[in-house]
């Protein structure tokens, strides 16, 4: 197991606006969150709360949590050890269960890879805030897109 660690992590989000030199589309520029860590089985990105991430109450808002969420977990079934290459999952059903509210400070999300086989994964996630207070839990299953049940995955 290989763990990879910003600034290089060859197929992550790092800053959430470019995978290996190249710009992502604009909902991952939205969130504007970064890749904390990225290997095998595990994904963790964080999130400096803003204005724009805040619902009308001044807390995170739900859409923001299962967003961040549904990436992590996703990327945990997703690691590309191989430069230069990604591997792509769409997710066929997520479940969220929010336990706590913040309204500043960073969030970390940690997605984990529980179970699955070449197409079809399971993963489940967390969202904690940075006093350690657990912000929502949620499970999900995906599927890997073409070309991406191979560890080579496709190229960027």
């Amino acid at each position: 197991m290989s763990k990879q660690e910003p600034p290089y992590v060859d197929s992550a989000y790092v800053d959430s606006t470019y995978v290996d030199g190249t710009e992502l589309p604009g909902f991952h520029n939205l969130l504007g969150y970064r890749q904390a860590s990225w290997e095998e089985n595990e994904a963790v990105i964080e999130l400096e709360l803003e204005p724009k991430h805040l619902n009308l109450g001044g807390v995170i808002h739900g859409g923001v949590l299962t967003s961040l969420v549904d990436i992590a977990m996703a990327q945990a079934g997703t690691h590309c050890p191989f430069p230069g290459r990604m591997r792509k999952a769409i997710t066929l059903s997520l479940t969220t269960t929010f336990t706590g509210q913040c309204s500043s400070g960073t969030i970390r999300v940690t997605g984990r890879k529980r179970a699955g086989g070449t197409r079809i994964f399971n993963s489940t996630g967390e969202v904690h805030d940075d006093k350690g207070n657990l912000l929502a839990i949620a499970e999900g299953t995906f599927r890997m897109r073409s070309g991406s049940d191979k560890p080579e995955g496709v190229p960027i």
